[in-house]
């Protein structure tokens, strides 16, 4: 099973999300036990979801980063 690793900070670009409540105080949840803002622990969990991503998937993010 991966684990997610948690790595430094690095500037970035602003972006808004509309998030569930529940989601929110589960990742703020992680933030405090981790001592990490809930930023870093968004990005985190971005990346490794990213990184985790259907095959399939992948094959089409490719795609479209080459054009």
């Amino acid at each position: 099973m991966n684990k997610l690793k948690i790595p430094e900070n690095y500037s970035g670009v602003s972006k808004t999300l509309r998030l569930p409540e529940n989601i929110v105080e589960n990742i703020q949840d992680l933030a405090n036990i981790k001592n990490l803002s809930f930023n870093r622990v968004v990005i985190s969990l971005l990346e490794f979801g990213l990184n985790n991503l259907d095959e399939d998937d992948k094959v089409e993010i490719e795609k479209l980063q080459r054009r």
